[in-house]
């Protein structure tokens, strides 16, 4: 009976905890919380209040007075700031299960593949400590090729790529696991650094991060238009020569020119992989190509990109941004199936 009233109460959840979104699926539900990875705090008298989280924080990002402080708790799809990310996952799982606040759901979280013990433990701790019953972990590579549909279970190679806010994690699988994996720290967050960077070198104007994400959104590319200029947008941002607000238009050409060396890190992490799989599993990455997933592999152009760097066949997931919420969401609804990839505490 206890057991039957725990089940009415208690749903158990999936969370994809990125750098720059974090995900929450329910089970029986699927998907039903996206919102941005950011905390804001009011200060008084030199302690921290939680003001805001997710979609409102992130609206405060560069525009606070001295009194609030929005940041951003996860750093390379790992936990930067332990207390804030104790209060985001807080909020987003009373968000998600609203009919009750007693109720302890198992939460099963993605982590980057090279994440360190330490900082698994730090995630797990974290999860458990915002309310959770259970925590298990699973790799991001496996829940990202689970949701985006590849057959990982066959006795076969897969490749996927999953480029996300902080990393991007590339991966070769067959009967179920990784046979290979690589996390390197280059994502979205890299990319509106890159941005940010040569709008600086390059045009003497300093812009924020919610302008280089529009940049990237709006007329991002990883590959050189062909009439050498592409799209452009207009944007503004403060002069660094005389300090006063400016306007300028950037173009796509320029764009990727800023990409180029990110875009690089990328292609060079998937080349490695191609050379550390095994003969007969890169045969079958020869025949069905890899598969892109994660906000990521939104940028322009991308699977052409790399098409052309690695002269294999580059597909983009039908759902690439929930891809990695899916999988993880997937392997709460068939845990008996998958329970050899989830990492549970004792």
């Amino acid at each position: 009976m206890f057991a039957y009233i725990t089940s009415l109460f208690t749903a158990d959840m999936a969370i994809d905890l990125g750098t720059a979104n974090t995900l929450v699926y329910v089970k029986g539900k699927g998907v039903i919380l996206n919102e941005p990875s950011v905390v804001a705090y009011t200060i008084k008298d030199g302690r921290k209040e939680v003001l805001a989280v997710g979609e409102d924080a992130k609206l405060m990002l560069g525009r606070t007075p001295g009194s609030i402080e929005a940041i951003r708790p996860m750093r390379d799809g790992v936990i930067a700031d332990f207390v804030a990310a104790e209060e985001m996952i807080k909020h987003f799982i009373r968000k998600a299960n609203k009919r009750s606040k007693i109720s302890k759901p198992r939460i099963i979280v993605c982590v980057p593949h090279g994440a360190t013990p330490v900082e698994k433990r730090a995630i797990r701790d974290s999860v458990l400590r915002a309310g959770a019953r259970k925590a298990g972990l699973i790799a991001e590579p496996i829940a990202a090729a689970i949701g985006a549909g590849m057959p990982i279970q066959d006795p076969t190679g897969s490749m996927v790529v999953d480029i996300g806010g902080g990393t991007t994690e590339v991966a070769v699988l067959s009967l179920g696991d990784i046979v290979y994996a690589r996390s390197v720290r280059v994502g979205g967050d890299r990319m509106d650094d890159a941005l940010i960077a040569y709008l600086r070198r390059q045009q003497n104007l300093l812009v924020g991060e919610a302008t280089a994400e529009r940049i990237k959104t709006e007329i991002g590319t990883a590959r050189m238009p062909a009439d050498g200029k592409g799209r452009s947008m207009k944007i503004r941002g403060r002069d660094l020569l005389n300090g006063v607000p400016k306007e300028i238009e950037i173009t796509q050409a320029q764009v990727a020119d800023a990409l180029t060396e990110t875009f690089q890190q990328i292609c060079e992490a998937v080349m490695a992989a191609l050379e550390s799989t095994p003969p007969d599993l890169a045969a079958d990455i020869v025949d069905r190509g890899v598969m892109l997933t994660g906000g990521g592999a939104l940028l322009g152009n991308l699977d052409l990109a790399l098409r052309e760097q690695t002269g294999l066949s580059i597909t983009v997931a039908e759902d690439p941004l929930n891809c990695v919420a899916l999988g993880t969401g997937k392997s709460l609804e068939y845990e008996k199936q998958l329970a050899h990839i989830i990492d549970f505490d004792a």
